[in-house]
């Protein structure tokens, strides 16, 4: 975990966002909290981290997502040196499609 995002107002917001029950909810409360851009640039983060822990290559991620390398080049960093949230996500999302 980072260090530099632990205080009490990020508690607050994760207990806040742990509260949605539905995608139509994080649809709501994203709406309110997020500009637009700011809501497609994590939602594309995403889907890259998804794209590069399959396997794809830049070139196809860049293709299919629009996404710059530099911002393919940081999430990669995320993957391999992150906290492992992406990757903890992708294991849930994967037992609950089973």
């Amino acid at each position: 975990m980072n260090p530099k995002i632990i205080n009490s107002n990020t508690d607050a917001l994760f207990k806040a966002i742990l509260t949605l029950k539905t995608v139509e909810e994080c649809y709501s409360f994203f709406d309110d909290l997020c500009t637009v851009p700011e809501i497609k640039a994590m939602a594309q983060r995403y889907v890259v981290a998804k794209m590069l822990s399959e396997g794809e290559i830049y070139n196809e991620i860049v293709k299919e997502t629009g996404a710059s390398t530099a911002t393919i080049s940081r999430v990669n960093r995320s993957l391999n040196y992150g906290s492992d949230g992406y990757t903890l996500t992708f294991q849930r999302l994967k037992e609950e499609n089973k």
